[in-house]
């Protein structure tokens, strides 16, 4: 085996890196792989994936007919979210519907409702939830809630009884748009799962062209090869990134009031951070499948423990810990604050560091493995 070069030949470096983006580019698949599915999944995630509820059916049982259910049920009838509202005149009925599954709630007004609040006192009324849909169900119950507070702020103002009334500011995001908060997480979910792929998949592809074996003999340095192969998936998951956060302020009116020069250079580490990753990946697999495969294995974790579906915070202390070392647990705190909070260059700086920090290790790790694969 020829001796490897332990000198840094920037001629060879040019090379190989034409050789790697001629070979993602090239190919019908992985051009496929790589630009077609960020772009079609933030557009179906952005419209699909939410957790507002709409077009929902509540039914009611109204046994007052008095004043303030029947403006209650008013309210109902009116609500944005929901598609139509069922007046049933019986419990059984009421039952029946959310047995079958055609209501997600109903409420059961009793007969003193009117009275009682006529008389200064609380009117309660039972809301009954379907719980096979527990998701729905308790942002159903939240909706409603709220429409019984309005009605509970016009009885206060009709001088009835003196309820305190709570006013509700909501900062960064004043209407909750859930879209607001997805999108942006969404581009470096999206970015992160292209960069994986394009490193994981980089030397398995070698290996099963049968191109590995020239490069085990050429003089090619270690370094010269991770160089090569990461700044491609450097350039297209840096150029994802930008294209899908142009999205989210272009096609989704998501406001952007942070610093877009620390938002690159959070992208560009996330990334290399991703990168090492890949390459380790592709280092230790023997076939593409291997590649994919070891890719997700590393990918759904990583999202599920980021911070994105669920808080961090409300996991166990030991998940909590493993989730610091994940690359994405950082940039979503620094997208979406650079997206709705205009975080300032300090608390991206805190952020920032553990992201520098994991992308040194775990390109250093990348150099090691692939090191022990050309020995």
């Amino acid at each position: 085996m020829m001796q490897r070069s332990g000198t840094f030949d920037f001629t060879r470096l040019r090379a190989q890196f034409i050789k790697e983006a001629l070979s993602i580019l090239r190919d019908p698949r992985s051009r496929m792989v790589v630009f077609v599915p960020p772009l079609l999944q933030l557009l179906v995630f952005a419209f699909a994936a939410t957790l507002e509820v709409r077009n929902v059916d509540i039914a009611v049982h109204d046994q007052d007919a008095g004043r303030w259910s029947h403006e209650l049920v008013t309210r109902l009838d009116s609500a944005q979210f929901i598609n139509e509202v069922h007046h049933v005149t019986s419990s059984q009925e009421l039952r029946g519907l959310i047995d079958r599954g055609k209501v997600i709630a109903a409420l059961d007004i009793p007969v003193d409702f009117s009275r009682a609040i006529a008389a200064g006192r609380s009117g309660e009324v039972q809301v009954l939830v379907d719980g096979r849909r527990s998701n729905s169900g308790q942002i159903t119950v939240g909706y409603l809630s709220s429409i019984a507070a309005d009605v509970g702020a016009e009885v206060s103002s009709d001088a009835v009884p003196s309820a305190p009334v709570v006013v509700v500011r909501n900062w960064f995001n004043p209407n909750l748009t859930y879209r607001w908060f997805i999108v942006p997480g969404l581009s470096g979910i999206l970015a992160l799962f292209s960069a994986l792929l394009i490193t994981s998949l980089s030397i398995a592809r070698e290996r099963e062209l049968g191109t590995f074996d020239q490069l085990l003999v050429s003089p090619t340095s270690t370094p010269e090869i991770i160089i090569s192969k990461s700044l491609p998936a450097l350039a297209i998951g840096t150029g994802l990134g930008l294209l899908m956060m142009g999205a989210a302020v272009g096609l989704f009116r998501i406001p952007f009031s942070g610093s877009f020069w620390l938002l690159l250079a959070s992208l560009v580490l996330f990334i290399l951070s991703v990168v090492g990753i890949g390459l380790m990946i592709s280092a230790i697999s023997a076939t593409q499948q291997q590649a994919i495969l070891g890719a997700f294995s590393i990918g759904v974790p990583a999202v599920l423990m980021s911070g994105f579906a669920t808080p961090v915070e409300n996991m166990p202390t030991l998940l909590q810990w493993l989730a610091q070392g994940i690359p994405l647990t950082h940039f979503l705190i620094i997208v979406e604050g650079s997206f709705l909070k205009a975080m300032s260059p300090g608390d991206i700086l805190a952020s920032l560091w553990p992201l520098a920090l994991i992308a040194l290790v775990s390109l250093t790790m990348a150099t090691v493995f692939v090191r022990g694969r050309l020995q």
